[in-house]
């Protein structure tokens, strides 16, 4: 099957990274803590609990639990990754803390189900797949995200409305009109599409009826 190869081309893509670039943002393949942090802000505008368990989605070396452990007071953090490397980096890098779990996997089927989650970055990178299987690829995965929560699901993408000049042939910028139409229709009524910052990216944040 396609998804189990574009698991084995993911997995070699991020870990070059972060054997590269250790824990930093450019070992995730972002550009700088700045923008990081900017779209920590966004995903995280699905949470309207005090108390709450999160799934991190991609999560790299950990840095969204840390802005977390900086915000709330009551959360358990579960962060996946398809990456050996990365979780190795993350365990490595985050020691103590009871509230936290690290754990690698071999496909986005194997989490638990947490009351929210998160994706970041999941969907940017293509690498050689066409947009039709990248395309296929997403909805599929956001199926597989939208049964592994119990009160909502957040995800960024690259945006469609991206300058010509700067967009990238291996890079998958999504129609974010398209995303917030299949998600409304797909999963809830109650869906938001985030456009109104500054990147060339969007979030959508999916929330399920209490």
């Amino acid at each position: 099957m396609i998804v189990n190869q574009i698991y084995q081309d993911v997995n070699t893509y991020y870990s070059n990274k972060v054997n590269k670039f250790g824990a930093t943002p450019k070992g995730v393949d972002w550009n700088g803590a700045e923008s990081q942090i900017l779209r920590f802000t966004q995903l995280l505008k699905i949470i309207d609990h005090n108390e709450f368990s999160l799934t991190d989605i991609g999560c790299g070396y950990g840095r969204l639990y840390e802005y977390m452990d900086e915000k709330y007071d009551s959360f358990e953090y579960y962060g996946y990754d398809i990456s050996e490397d990365m979780i190795q980096k993350a365990k490595e890098t985050y020691t103590g803390n009871t509230n936290k779990t690290f754990l690698h996997i071999s496909s986005v089927n194997d989490i638990k189900i947490s009351d929210y989650l998160v994706a970041s970055g999941i969907f940017n990178v293509k690498m050689n797949y066409s947009d039709t299987q990248w395309l296929d690829y997403i909805l599929e995965t956001l199926d597989v995200l939208n049964s592994k929560c119990l009160h909502g699901f957040s995800f960024n993408i690259l945006t469609s409305y991206s300058d010509k000049e700067y967009m990238k042939d291996t890079l998958y910028y999504a129609d974010p009109l398209f995303l917030f139409d299949y998600c409304k229709k797909h999963f809830s009524q109650n869906v938001a599409l985030l456009h109104d910052y500054d990147l060339y990216e969007f979030t959508i944040l999916v929330k399920k009826a209490a």
